[in-house]
């Protein structure tokens, strides 16, 4: 049942962002995401705290009707006693409006700011949309002129060998073709795999997924395999996934105890347990007052 959770996590880690469109922008963003989420918190707290006073508004108003409907019983009273208490309500009510106001501006300015991020966001992300874009089409020319081997096996070294040389949008190019033309061969988990490791090199860990995870559902007795069960388990730690990350380990373990992922996969399982089991650092001592030896 792990191995089916883990299994299931993988292509849907990628389904957000479709690998054939390199959409995502994980690691750009971060800071984007953080900002928008500290201003969101600033324009809820603002709300609450202009609807906190805007009752104390409504209540001062009913305050202020019931003097003037009773000036009639205050008459009795000393003038000058109305005039204070009159007096006191004017200024109680103009400092409610001023808070209002100073509210509703800060309100204002946060939605202005939120409005910003998000503006600067859509650009950066359309900006880098058109980076890939221009790559991809680069790459396909540069494909078009390659002269591609007939065997199969001479293909699929070629595009690794091009993703080896840093040639990331053209090994993707030639791992496509290979897909389509050999797409019920055994090796098309290595070419997976492969396809998978030109987005890691980006760091574009769900489309990087979303290829792990065709290696560990369709071919799981690929050479691949055990690289990518370590592969995945990376990319879910880069996503903040720690559980995922930990099973993706146990099950390499478990699928391919000899491998030589499976030794680094147990070295990692071994510093997560001593990690785990580390008491917390205790609190320093608080710095003596001056003046006490």
């Amino acid at each position: 049942m792990r191995r089916l959770a883990l299994l299931v996590l993988l292509p849907l880690a990628g389904c957000f962002y479709p690998a054939d469109r390199g959409r995502a922008l994980e690691a750009k963003v971060d800071r984007l995401s953080s900002d928008n989420t500290r201003l969101t918190e600033e324009l809820k707290a603002a709300r609450e705290q202009l609807n906190a006073t805007l009752p104390l508004i409504d209540q001062k108003v009913v305050e202020v009707t019931k003097a003037l409907e009773g000036l009639d019983k205050a008459a009795r009273r000393n003038d000058a006693d109305i005039g204070i208490q009159l007096q006191k309500t004017v200024e109680d009510m103009a400092q409610l409006r001023g808070q209002v106001e100073t509210y509703l501006y800060k309100i204002s300015e946060l939605e202005a700011a939120l409005g910003r991020l998000t503006q600067d966001a859509e650009k950066k992300q359309l900006a880098q949309q058109g980076v890939d874009a221009l790559k991809e089409a680069e790459a396909k020319k540069q494909a078009e002129a390659l002269q591609r081997p007939v065997d199969k096996k001479e293909f699929l070294a070629l595009a690794q060998a091009k993703a080896k040389a840093g040639e990331l949008p053209l090994a993707r190019q030639l791992f496509n073709e290979f897909m389509k033309k050999w797409a019920k061969d055994p090796l098309m988990g290595e070419a997976h795999y492969g396809m998978g490791e030109t987005y890691f090199a980006e760091d574009k860990c769900r489309e990087a997924l979303f290829e792990y995870g065709q290696v560990l559902q369709g071919f799981p007795k690929s050479p691949a395999a055990p690289d990518a069960y370590l592969r995945s388990s990376e990319c879910f730690g880069k996503l903040k996934m720690k559980e995922e990350s930990r099973l993706a380990l146990e099950e390499l373990v478990k699928s391919h105890p000899k491998s030589e992922a499976a030794k680094t996969a147990k070295t990692r399982l071994a510093e997560l347990d001593k990690a785990k089991k580390k008491p917390a650092a205790p609190a320093p001592a608080p710095a003596p007052k001056k003046g006490t030896k």
